[in-house]
């Protein structure tokens, strides 16, 4: 369940538009994400998937429109905005020479959200990271195990929201069941899920909605129904022609 306190709408973006110079490449988009729901964004290369991101996070300014992080306008208030939120690019960057362990405990110091040592064990068993691997340099670790050490991250940092850029990109049909069942335990959690992807088979998997983003603004939306949650065939039929292969 959602979190006392925490408004009930975690991502909002209201005719949103972002334009490159001459190129408009996010065109009157609107989206709203509810606490404890997982959205799938789908979209070819160019759909405006990663400026979609970069916005929330602050890294872009609006054209026009309004876009709000729990409430807060990422454009007034960067730091505010990102304080609720953990962010998982495509590929994960660790430090190398660091344990999985020793890169948890760094990174949640610069975010002065240290925790205990029984919570970051805890974290990495929710998350199904093997306890021999806590200790170990993460320059050994697959693209699955980093990503585990991400989600336990997001985990012990408590935030609402969690943003991810392509997270199955690479990943084996078994790392890619592990994670998807790590975002529903999150989602139960009440953390709304914002996920670009490709991947249409793990966004039906997972997803609480699925959105076709096309030149900058979603063309149709399908919701997760009943015990199949997805027709396969009718997502194939409606996205599968234009997504890339």
């Amino acid at each position: 369940m959602p979190q006392t306190g925490r408004p009930s709408v975690m991502l909002l973006a209201e005719n949103l538009h972002v334009q490159y110079g001459n190129q408009q490449v996010v065109r009157g988009l609107n989206l709203s994400l509810q606490a404890g729901e997982i959205y799938a964004l789908l979209g070819g290369n160019g759909a405006g998937k990663s400026t979609t991101l970069s916005t929330f996070l602050g890294f872009v300014r609006p054209t026009s429109g309004r876009v709000e992080v729990a409430g807060i306008d990422p454009t007034a208030d960067t730091d505010g905005a990102r304080r609720h939120i953990a962010y998982l690019p495509e590929n994960v960057a660790f430090y190398e020479h660091l344990t999985a362990r020793e890169n948890v405990n760094y990174l949640l110091a610069l975010s002065r959200n240290q925790r205990s040592a029984d919570a970051v064990e805890h974290a990495f068993a929710d998350t199904g990271l093997q306890a021999d691997a806590w200790d170990r340099l993460v320059a050994g670790f697959s693209k699955g195990m980093r990503q585990k050490v991400a989600i336990a991250i997001a985990l012990l940092r408590d935030v609402p929201v969690l943003l991810l850029d392509e997270p199955t990109s690479g990943l084996d049909p078994r790392a890619t069941s592990d994670f998807n069942r790590l975002l529903l335990r999150l989602r139960d959690q009440g953390t709304a899920v914002l996920m670009v992807t490709h991947d249409l088979l793990s966004a039906a998997d997972s997803a609480d909605r699925i959105g076709f983003l096309e030149s900058g603004c979603i063309v149709q939306e399908t919701l997760a129904q009943g015990t199949q949650r997805f027709d396969i065939q009718a997502l194939h039929r409606q996205f599968g022609g234009a997504l890339p292969t």
